[in-house]
């Protein structure tokens, strides 16, 4: 699972040049790595084939525009589950031991519950582990999917083979209405219901929805031998 979490995670992060021109890498690391159904590694492989025929400045400006504008759809796992309570704080605490137990250093200044961050993680940690750990944000990658899929971004994809290796598939994949159907006006405008604010928990100003997870994240650390 390590190469497919690891190459996921890349995607996720902000298309910068050295992205941008590592997409062929990826690409063949994807299709190499015999983990993720075809179907999903096929939609993948698409994604980046979109990126690359795009101009960079446009694929930032649109990553920015996703991710980084509003609260619907943060890539910090604990808006979703804690929003801005005093929750999260801990929850914090508790993940950074949780990755320091391990032998994991955290070498970007990202929080803790940045998702590609996380995955990061995930993908040095043994195959069942890291499987269990990412069932316990299933039902966030099932909402980031749904909102994506509903703005007509190809981002959702990624979500959708994230849930896969979870072993949990989106129920409505493929059925989100497109282009020329009516759209569900309440996922497309969420980010106008929930209004800015800053976080102070925040590495930066974007922020999402209080999405109550299903399945909250949990942070006791593996019984395995600590890696150090």
């Amino acid at each position: 699972m390590s190469v497919t979490l690891k190459a996921l995670s890349v995607l996720l992060c902000y298309p910068d040049v050295e992205l941008y021109h590592a997409l062929p890498e990826i690409g063949q690391a994807l299709q190499a790595d015999e983990l993720l159904p075809v179907e999903h590694k096929t939609a993948i492989q698409q994604l980046m084939t979109d990126f690359q025929a795009s101009d960079l400045i446009k694929l930032q400006e649109n990553y920015v525009l996703l991710f980084d504008r509003g609260r619907q759809l943060s890539l910090h796992i604990f808006e979703h589950i804690h929003g801005e309570s005093r929750d999260r704080g801990q929850a914090m605490v508790d993940l950074m031991a949780m990755y320091q137990n391990n032998g994991f250093e955290m070498n970007a200044h990202e929080l803790p519950d940045y998702l590609p961050l996380f995955l990061e993680y995930l993908a040095q940690r043994p195959h069942d582990e890291a499987k269990e750990l990412l069932s316990h944000i299933v039902s966030i990658l099932h909402s980031l999917a749904q909102c994506l899929e509903a703005k007509q971004s190809p981002y959702y994809v990624i979500f959708d083979a994230l849930s896969a290796l979870a072993g949990q598939e989106r129920a409505d994949r493929q059925q989100v209405p497109t282009s020329n159907a009516e759209t569900d006006e309440t996922i497309l405008n969420m980010d106008k219901i929930w209004e800015e604010e800053t976080v102070s928990f925040m590495a930066n100003p974007n922020g999402c929805g209080e999405q109550t997870a299903e399945q909250p994240l949990k942070f006791t650390p593996p019984k395995q031998a600590n890696a150090h």
